[in-house]
């Protein structure tokens, strides 16, 4: 097992001299609540959405007890191993990263384990979302800093979750943040994003505020004054 502290390589990623979009995967790119819901009823398990949080609230369809956090935590590391069979992307993911990559590189941080990133890489290609991958259980603000390098050209962050928001934010002040969240009862529990950092309905929105953010910067470069 890599440990979630070991330093993240990313002298692989190469960029082109165009804007960058980070994207987390989990319930922003490939459907994570819902099928884990199935995937714990396949075993006897059942999530009951009390909080923003996966242990706590898994408890056993036969008895109705909670299960141990212990217990959760290797039912979440089984369902990353068997993800293939049970994830899919969020509609419509997959044309509209598509149509961004034409004037932006896209690059996916997934926050989950390094060792099922190889799992990861085949379901996303499977798919037809073949963008660079980064796996890492590390803040995601000095990932995309590392990434970014300070370059004068415009970044844009999506995740579900604030906290990833927000470090992003501490680290990459310049970055355009959106929030975007699937309509699920356990994100109806998820903290709020600080109120300077956009959120996104659904994809179709999210790229209507990168296209406005990216005109906007072209206008600044063709015209400084405007």
């Amino acid at each position: 097992m890599v440990s979630g502290n070991a330093k993240l390589d990313i002298s692989h990623i190469r960029l082109s001299d165009r804007p960058l979009l980070v994207c987390d995967v989990d319930d922003v790119v490939l459907q994570f609540i819902d099928p884990f819901q199935l995937y714990l009823k396949s075993l006897g398990h059942e999530f009951l959405p009390r909080s923003f949080r996966l242990h706590g609230n898994v408890v056993s369809l036969a008895d109705g007890l909670e299960l141990e956090d212990q217990h959760v935590s290797q039912l979440i590391l089984e369902f990353f191993e068997a993800q293939e069979s049970w994830q899919t992307p969020i509609d419509p993911v997959v044309s509209t990263l598509e149509r961004l990559s034409k004037s932006a590189d896209i690059l996916f941080l997934t926050a989950m384990p390094p060792q099922f990133s190889a799992h990861r890489r085949r379901l996303l290609d499977s798919v037809g979302l073949t963008f660079p991958l980064l796996a890492s259980e590390q803040p995601k603000g000095p990932i995309v800093q590392a990434l970014h390098g300070g370059r004068d050209l415009p970044v844009i962050f999506i995740d579900d979750m604030a906290r990833n928001l927000h470090s992003v934010k501490e680290h990459v002040a310049e970055c355009l943040l959106i929030h975007l969240m699937p309509n699920s009862p356990v994100h109806r529990f998820a903290p709020s994003a600080a109120e300077d950092i956009a959120r996104a309905r659904d994809w179709m929105h999210a790229a209507e505020l990168i296209n406005q953010h990216l005109a906007t910067d072209t206008v600044k470069r063709v015209n400084p004054a405007a």
